[in-house]
């Protein structure tokens, strides 16, 4: 990618939530599924791996943990535009060791940054 800070030799955890369409609700209580697995092999087919796919109550219906390439994130917009899903969001995750290493070469180059509208 050209980043400094991107490694070729991590994939990225991403944290998703959504919620089920009213359609979809409607449709899981006259047919019940898993769709666990149908889930799975939607990450797969997108280059990522599926690490955890749980459904929750609250503000959101369910919640994946998935690692993968940054397109990867296309997961949620094939999911998103079959209509079943609402309300997605999408987080980037990473270890706290991860983000230190990103705090250490972000602070070798923020010096040379200015500010939007900041005086020169």
């Amino acid at each position: 990618m050209g980043s400094e800070l991107y490694r070729e030799d991590i994939l990225p955890l991403f944290i998703a939530q959504g919620r089920f369409t009213q359609d979809a609700i409607k449709g899981m209580l006259a047919k019940p599924e898993d769709r666990a697995e149908m889930v799975r092999q939607l990450f797969a087919k997108s280059g990522g791996k599926l690490l955890a796919y749980y459904m929750t109550s609250g503000e959101y219906d369910f919640l994946t943990v998935s690692e993968g390439p940054y397109e990867g994130v296309a997961v949620s917009v094939i999911a998103a535009a079959g209509g079943g899903v609402t309300d997605l969001k999408t987080t980037l995750a990473m270890t706290s060791g991860d983000m230190k290493n990103a705090f250490a070469r972000a602070g070798a180059v923020a010096g040379s940054f200015r500010p939007t509208g900041a005086k020169t």
